[in-house]
């Protein structure tokens, strides 16, 4: 008579015990599949902004704004001017701008308007950005240091992608890398 207490309390904690797993592992279920959802809803929102575009400005520079008094190039920030283009909007919007700045393409109006740029760069490429405290990191490839040169050269190609980046939202500072790029 002895045993069935035994027996009895020995099944009753190995109920209470899987019963216990179960529960445990429904949670843990319900975690995941919260984690799942949450992942097919922006991916889902990411998608239905396929096939919608955004307009971004891209700056370039114009010297004949960017003169002193004595009619020489200042080589500042006054001579950069935003030209407007339509971009497909992506959940990379900061890179597809700066791509596309990269590119130099300028349309014949634009020329006429003494917009100029020394992009494209030969082999220049944009391989990284990350935004984090309002620092945006750009992380570029240049094997054939194309970015350097003078200094009135290297800040207006400074320049130029810096303005291209500040116009989004959160991009308080631009910070380049590696550290030898648009140097003198």
């Amino acid at each position: 008579m002895k045993k069935y207490p035994i027996i009895i309390t020995v099944i009753v904690v190995l109920v209470v015990g899987v019963a216990g797993y179960f529960h445990w592992q429904k949670g843990e279920m319900r975690n995941q599949i919260a984690t799942l959802l949450e992942e097919k809803t922006r991916l889902e929102n990411a998608l239905s902004e396929t096939g919608k575009t955004k307009i971004v400005k891209l700056y370039y520079y114009n010297s004949k704004r960017d003169q002193g008094s004595d009619g020489n190039t200042l080589c500042s920030r006054n001579g950069l001017v935003a030209v407007e283009r339509e971009i497909p909007v992506t959940i990379t919007p900061i890179q597809d701008t700066i791509n596309l700045l990269l590119k130099g393409e300028l349309t014949e109006i634009e020329r006429a308007q003494s917009i100029t740029t020394e992009y494209s760069l030969e082999g220049l490429s944009l391989k990284e950005a990350s935004l984090k405290d309002g620092i945006l990191t750009l992380i570029f490839d240049d094997p054939n240091f194309k970015t350097s040169g003078g200094s009135c050269r290297v800040g207006i190609l400074w320049f130029q992608i810096e303005a291209t980046a500040k116009q989004f939202p959160g991009v308080k500072q631009v910070k380049f890398s590696p550290e030898e790029l648009f140097q003198p």
